[in-house]
């Protein structure tokens, strides 16, 4: 055994691999509450609609008002964190999830429930960013991609409880606008289950500690200390140490905005650039208008509206299959082959669902109506795409975004991304209406597989990968 696999060896039997996955752990509570309060509205929707009588338009502004504060709930978590911590950011929109059950269920007012709602992508938001950096910050290079993956599987995870929670509610009370439990209606429940997820959050982020490499930025070292010898072992946490000071000796000032602008040239880093066009990307591939459509795309193949509940079901089992896939790959293979490879496959599936659509008319009712052979292939060409979407962008992207930038700027890397990536995911769910009645079905479908072409191209030229390295070695 060489000299090098020797230290490697010692390392690893220091590193305490098993608080490390558990502080990581009750970081991905953080997906898991990003997927149920995007699910949730599912279920509600009718009783909004009789609770606060809203018109068609009043009604999908107030299904769509959570991404109004995830935009901006992703770019303040971001500069927060530099301020005040990764985990106390995590704190405050466990808060803020928590905030946004209770006044989502119990609103009396179409305006007290978008403030509500908007309170919830405010979390949202702030979860999504800082969920996958904390785990980046604290688990080791050999494990982190897998670590920051199951992020995916706990975002999946929520959704599907709260399909399932809305179901069972449902079913329980008649329907989701029928009384429950002490005379408040179903759907008032659907909100108020989150509740409980979210103050076991709050209760578990008091015991996991700050993330080192914030402690080393804001000049508390003996703190810093501590922690890296709770991870790491005693040894190598003076390297790890000695390391992070090395990477922020040469600027080391408090994080700010202005540091995603290269001094020497006047221009934005390099790295900033492909952040945004990660996160722009993984939205303008058309994943979020895929599941939206998904009920009637199973309807038009033939199937029942029970049958299509169940293909729901298989879908996202299938989306935790194929996150699991990405669990074994990613420190493996690493993520720049994923992504690539995920987005040529997303490219020939969106070609088979589009090349479907193309072939459909509508119907006196103006559905989609297809052949049993192009409806077959829409399922089929839908279900891979979800699939393909889900071992490589979908949970590859935020292991990127916590893990590529730089220790002085990975707050405002964060910040910039993350703000990118839900202001693109509401560009797409905005404009999917105005597309399909202006151009079609399948050409709207077409500019998607333009997306995931153009994609690939951009993964090899601009992507790096960073399977294995030190956050420390991080450049841009």
């Amino acid at each position: 055994m060489n000299s090098a696999t020797l230290e490697g060896s010692r390392s690893a039997s220091a590193e305490n691999t098993g608080f490390i996955i558990l502080v990581s752990c009750v970081a991905t509570i953080g997906g898991f509450l990003f997927g149920f309060d995007s699910g949730v509205i599912n279920g509600t929707v009718d009783g909004l609609q009789q609770a606060f009588q809203s018109t068609k338009a009043g009604l999908g502004f107030e299904v769509a008002s959570m991404l109004l504060g995830c935009a901006i709930g992703a770019f303040f978590a971001g500069r927060l964190a530099d301020r005040w911590g990764r985990r106390s950011v995590l704190i405050i929109s466990a808060v803020l999830f928590l905030v946004s059950a209770l006044g989502s269920g119990a609103a009396n007012s179409s305006a007290m429930f978008v403030i509500a709602r908007v309170i919830g992508g405010f979390a949202v938001g702030a979860a999504s960013v800082m969920s996958p950096a904390y785990i980046a910050e604290v688990a080791s290079a050999r494990y982190r991609g897998r670590l920051a993956t199951v992020q995916q599987i706990a975002i999946i995870g929520g959704l599907f409880c709260a399909f399932l929670s809305n179901f069972l509610l449902a079913r329980t009370a008649g329907a989701s606008t029928q009384p429950l439990w002490l005379g408040y209606e179903a759907w008032r429940w659907m909100f108020w289950m989150m509740a409980f997820p979210s103050l076991l959050f709050l209760v578990l982020l008091l015991t996991i500690p700050e993330s080192p490499r914030y402690l080393v930025v804001k000049r508390r070292k003996e703190d810093a200390r501590r922690v890296l010898t709770k991870l790491y072992g005693a040894t190598e946490a003076e390297t790890k140490l000695g390391e992070i000071e090395a990477s922020l000796s040469a600027d080391h000032h408090r994080p700010r905005l202005s540091d995603l602008v290269n001094k020497a040239t006047g221009k934005i880093r390099p790295i900033v650039w492909v952040g945004i066009g990660l996160a722009t990307f993984q939205q303008l591939v058309g994943i979020n208008v895929v599941f939206y459509y998904g009920a009637v795309l199973w309807q038009a193949v033939g199937f029942s509206e029970q049958d299509a509940l169940l293909i729901n079901v298989l879908s996202g089992a299938l989306s935790i299959g194929a996150c699991l896939v990405t669990v074994l790959l990613i420190d493996k293979v690493g993520r720049k082959p994923l992504l690539w490879i995920g987005s040529a496959g997303m490219a020939l599936t969106l070609a088979g669902v589009a090349g479907a659509f193309a072939t459909g008319s509508l119907d006196a009712n103006g559905r989609l109506a297809l052949s049993d052979g192009m409806g077959m292939l829409a399922l089929v060409s839908a279900n891979l795409y979800v699939i393909f979407f889900n071992m490589s962008w979908g949970p590859v992207m935020w292991v990127m975004l916590g893990e590529m930038f730089p220790n002085q700027i990975r707050g405002s890397g964060l910040a910039v991304a993350g703000a990118a990536q839900w202001t693109s995911n509401f560009a797409i769910t905005v404009t999917f209406p105005i597309l399909l009645a202006g151009i079609g079905l399948a050409a709207t479908y077409s500019l998607y597989l333009a997306a995931a072409v153009i994609s690939v191209f951009f993964v090899l030229r601009f992507v790096h990968e960073t399977k294995g390295k030190e956050l420390e070695q991080m450049v841009g």
